[in-house]
């Protein structure tokens, strides 16, 4: 299987990249790992909608660059799983056919409609709001986490 992550931002902060490069290193046992940082739209400091609409629009027309298999948005509408649901969603993929998980990060303003109805199926982390930096390190585990929930690892527990 391969884990398809595209992002838009790339990370700053050293401890945030040691922390994705740790669970990436770990998934390599389970999965390929394929990572697309795209670069985020700069807006105003007081962004009016259209301006938000446009970066939006401009950021998913890079982001269906690379978008394949299973389409996974995170979006704060999206559906909240258990650990161990998730870990049965991402086993369902090669089961239906899909060899490619993507999940797609937007940038502080979400994702652009059209990226998220392509999804299918919308996922969201909490009700909480998270730096998108630290909600790719929280994904990163939390795949981890079903790979080892998938083969009744001991890490779960």
């Amino acid at each position: 299987m391969t884990i398809n992550f595209i992002v838009i931002g790339k990370l700053k902060e050293d401890y945030l990249k040691n922390a994705c490069a740790e669970y990436i290193k770990r998934l390599s046992r389970y999965c390929t790992f394929e990572l697309h940082e795209l670069d985020e739209c700069r807006l105003s400091d007081n962004p009016s909608e259209k301006e938000i609409s446009s970066a939006l629009k401009k950021e998913s027309e890079n982001i269906k660059k690379y978008v394949k298999g299973m389409i996974i948005p995170m979006c704060i509408e999206g559906k909240q799983l258990t650990s161990v649901k998730f870990s049965e969603k991402i086993s369902s993929a090669g089961v239906n056919g899909f060899s490619t998980v993507t999940f797609i990060i937007g940038s502080s303003f979400g994702l652009a409609p059209e990226i998220k109805s392509m999804g299918s199926f919308k996922l969201s982390m909490s009700e909480m709001t998270f730096p998108h930096q630290l909600a790719r390190v929280m994904l990163l585990e939390q795949i981890y986490r079903a790979f080892q929930i998938s083969e009744g690892g001991k890490y779960h527990k």
